[in-house]
């Protein structure tokens, strides 16, 4: 096995072997204060891919900084081959006020690839893919739903490639969604250089969920072991995922107080309620049904809602008890295990 080769990020060189901070300076506030973008490089002592895992590139969403968090204290990262950079706050300015957004409102992930002498949006997201995106070979990318709305664990990627289409497989969610390519997205970048990456969305923004974020960090490991950067395990207990058809939004058909939404993750069929919206005195009541069978993948956590807004998210597929039964065997899988055997592998 040929020795690793060394890979420069801002004004550090990595070597084989190191394990390296990185501060990536993104701006400096009104107050005179600077801002940097930490980064984590391991360079592991034999050759190998380079993959990034990035988190917060939307600073609400807060489940893969723990997820990138706990990853990086993994014992399992010594034998590691290729390099392994890790971002756990891309978005410094959202992840300081807690918001989805840059200070100008922009959203990060519709800037990409930047230019280094725009916006505050299209600056940061040309350092991110100067320095990270230039220099991988995969790239994981964590999200979480947004303020009030919560996804089960599921895999958003171009399935149409056929190293994405692997490495989404491998990782190990109950489902994965082959979703289109927004314009300014990091995936839309990643598209057009021939990156293979994952978008792994779990939860709800300013809120840890566990099992989202044992499923992330078994994920990763997942891929890492299938491209050659780590060893194969054969204990662990793997998931097989389906593939949506289709998904939709069912939405609030009246204005009022929402309840008896379905259970994320549930099955339904249609025709059947998936929440009620009643007026504040509970003299009308409308039922939001089910337009098709399917699954229930997102879903809104507010109790009120306009009429026209998002309720419930709803994949299809092609055996929705198969699907339900995926579901229930990532949520066992990483709420019953021990600790070290979901967070030490």
């Amino acid at each position: 096995m040929a020795v690793n080769k060394t890979i420069n990020i801002g004004d550090h060189c990595i070597k084989p072997g190191e394990r390296i901070n990185v501060s990536l300076p993104v701006a400096d506030l009104y107050t005179g204060t600077s801002l940097s973008m930490p980064v984590k490089a391991i360079s592991g002592r034999k050759d190998g891919p380079v993959l990034f895992v990035s988190a917060a590139i939307h600073g609400d969403e807060l489940n893969g900084v723990e997820i990138i968090r706990r990853l990086l204290k993994r014992k399992i990262l010594r034998s590691l081959r290729g390099t392994l950079i890790a971002i756990p706050i891309v978005n410094v300015h959202g992840f300081l006020y807690q918001s989805r957004y840059l200070p100008d409102r922009r959203d990060l992930n519709r800037s990409f690839p930047g230019t280094p002498k725009g916006s505050i949006a299209a600056r940061l997201a040309d350092l991110f893919t100067t320095e990270i995106v230039a220099k991988a070979d995969y790239g994981i990318d964590l999200h979480t739903g947004a303020i009030n709305r919560t996804n089960l664990p599921q895999i958003r990627a171009n399935l149409d490639d056929e190293k994405t289409r692997d490495i989404a497989h491998v990782f190990g969610t109950p489902v994965i969604i082959n979703s289109n390519i927004r314009d300014g997205s990091l995936r839309g970048l990643a598209a057009e250089r021939g990156l293979p990456i994952l978008i792994y969305e779990a939860g709800e923004a300013l809120r840890f969920d566990e099992v989202a974020i044992r499923g992330g960090i078994r994920g990763i490991l997942n891929v890492m072991r299938h491209i050659g950067m780590l060893p194969k395990s054969k204990r662990l207990r793997q998931i097989t995922p389906v593939i949506a058809e289709s998904t939709s939004w069912v939405r609030a058909p009246t204005s009022g107080i929402v309840s008896g939404t379905v259970e994320l993750g549930g099955s339904v069929a249609k025709g059947q309620t998936l929440a009620t919206v009643s007026d504040p005195l509970g003299d009308a009541v409308q039922d939001v049904v089910a337009p098709f069978d399917g699954i229930a993948i997102g879903r809104s956590n507010l109790p009120l809602a306009h009429e026209g807004d998002a309720l419930v998210n709803l994949g299809a597929f092609q055996d929705v008890a198969v699907a339900q039964g995926r579901v229930e065997s990532f949520v066992d899988v990483h709420d019953v295990e021990t600790d070290k055997q979901v967070l030490n592998p």
